[in-house]
């Protein structure tokens, strides 16, 4: 069943703190990530159809927004006992196989997705210099379908602009996708 949430930038939210463990080893916190203009945090997972359906087009654009100086990240929040597709392991194989340029962090406590209030795979959250909530929507306009020459980089046209001016002045769409499996 996908779950949608609601958009919504809430300068009133700041970026929860958290220390990770990387897929690495190394523990890291939200401070080790930031961008110098921002930063994006996207909790996804490993077997989520729409992760799937998007995680291409998710490294391609991370890789432009930290070109830009914008930190990015993703967390995998899910139980892993009951979804072993989602394990440590499998998340290196997953992150080795896609190319990921960014860390891939598991919540084991799932604290900071409910710290973020995360919903669903994939939950993309975008702050601004000042660790504010500025964007929380989807990657794209084609969601999990095939992205083509109409699709409209709405994060990264977001980031761009909140890296810019502090906001980012584009409506926000709300992102799909499978419900987090919480413990």
């Amino acid at each position: 069943m996908a779950l949608m949430h609601t958009p919504q930038k809430d300068e009133t939210f700041n970026a929860a703190p958290f220390a990770l463990k990387n897929i690495d080893g190394r523990t890291l916190s939200f401070d080790d990530i930031k961008g110098e203009k921002g930063t994006v945090l996207a909790f996804i997972c490993n077997h989520c159809p729409y992760v799937q359906a998007i995680i291409e087009r998710m490294v391609e654009d991370f890789k432009t927004l930290q070109d830009l100086g914008i930190g990015c990240a993703a967390i995998m929040p899910n139980d892993t006992n009951n979804y072993p597709e989602d394990s440590f392991e499998n998340m290196k194989k997953f992150a080795e196989k896609h190319g990921f340029s960014f860390p891939y962090l598991i919540d084991d406590s799932q604290e900071t997705a409910r710290a973020y209030d995360a919903i669903c795979t994939p939950d993309i959250f975008g702050f601004d210099a000042q660790d504010r909530l500025q964007y929380r929507g989807r990657l794209d306009s084609a969601g999990p379908n095939a992205a083509d020459t109409s699709t409209t980089k709405e994060l990264v046209n977001a980031m761009k602009e909140i890296a810019q001016s502090g906001y980012s002045s584009a409506p926000q769409f709300s992102s799909m996708g499978c419900s987090i499996k919480w413990k």
